[in-house]
């Protein structure tokens, strides 16, 4: 009769580790909207059509205009940034496909910032203008998730500001991989968790962001 393997298991541990934040002490909860400025990330037509459309796009937009009703309201500095990318392109700020859609776009009196590439803080007047309204905590929210939110957000945090993310006011696409497609939902949750670590605050949508 043959004993019992006394081999340890192999399987890895299905418990989430423990977030750099958590480590460091740092806070674990996003600021209130009245102390922080709202930075929109490249909410553009260019993610509503196409070939750059967005798995769940129009919740995240609906999303993001919540968010921008509760920072006007509560009188906060607000930030539009845009992604420029050429004319002809899929990012022509020029034409009706790289403008801010409709429902989130600037009012009068809104800073407006146009970039060139994904960390919104390189190349544009986005620090100098943070700085200039006294904001040290942000709130963001945009596209691409993966992309110019993730960059952006890693700025922020590299410049010394204290972002938090709306995660259901984000957004992504599949993309291919070494090993296969990436599902958007994959890519999203891997990206926001990345941003989670150590980089920003996570939360699920705008009501997790208090007064």
């Amino acid at each position: 009769m043959s004993t019992p393997s006394t081999t340890p298991s192999t399987t890895p541990s299905t418990t989430p580790s423990t977030t750099l934040r958590e480590l460091t002490g740092m806070p674990a909860e996003p600021a209130s909207l009245r102390e922080s400025a709202l930075v929109m990330i490249d909410l553009q037509n260019t993610y509503t059509r196409g070939v750059m459309a967005l798995e769940n796009v129009e919740p995240a937009i609906d999303e993001a205009a919540v968010l921008l009703d509760r920072a006007r309201s509560a009188g906060i500095p607000i930030v539009h940034v845009q992604h420029d990318a050429g004319e002809g392109s899929p990012y022509d700020v020029r034409a009706e496909i790289g403008a801010i859609v409709d429902r989130v776009a600037p009012r009068e009196g809104e800073h407006v910032v146009v970039k060139n590439f994904p960390n919104s803080f390189v190349g544009t007047d986005l620090e100098a203008h943070l700085r200039g309204v006294g904001a040290s905590n942000l709130v963001l929210a945009g596209f691409m998730t993966h992309m110019c939110v993730n960059s952006t957000a890693r700025g922020a945090f590299n410049a010394g500001f204290a972002p938090s993310v709306v995660a259901g006011a984000t957004a992504t696409r599949a993309l291919p991989g070494p090993d296969g497609t990436v599902s958007a939902s994959s890519l999203q949750r891997a990206s926001l968790a990345a941003l989670a670590d150590v980089f920003a605050v996570v939360v699920p949508d705008s009501a997790a962001i208090p007064d």
